[in-house]
């Protein structure tokens, strides 16, 4: 399955001063079951944005974990219309 993760933080728990965006998330290839098919950033917003394809909540939980105590995330199932 495909999700949308948004991903947002605040300007005082921004990771640039420690470590940059790679300390939000565990590498994908040390995810089972999870591979990252695009990531955006929108940094003046502080927030990114995944599009991951997954095959359970549980390896799309196991990613996000180094990011939970700095930023809050929304996980949303979604379908691709175009392309």
């Amino acid at each position: 399955m495909l999700f949308l993760v948004t991903q947002t933080h605040t300007p005082e728990s921004c990771p640039i001063d420690a470590g940059g965006r790679g300390v939000l998330h565990e590498k994908p290839e040390n995810v089972s079951g999870l591979r990252v098919v695009s990531a955006f950033a929108a940094y003046t917003e502080h927030v990114l944005y995944y599009l991951v394809e997954a095959s359970d909540y549980d390896a799309i939980e196991k990613f996000l974990t180094p990011g939970f105590k700095r930023c809050r995330a929304t996980i949303t199932p979604v379908s691709q219309f175009m392309g």
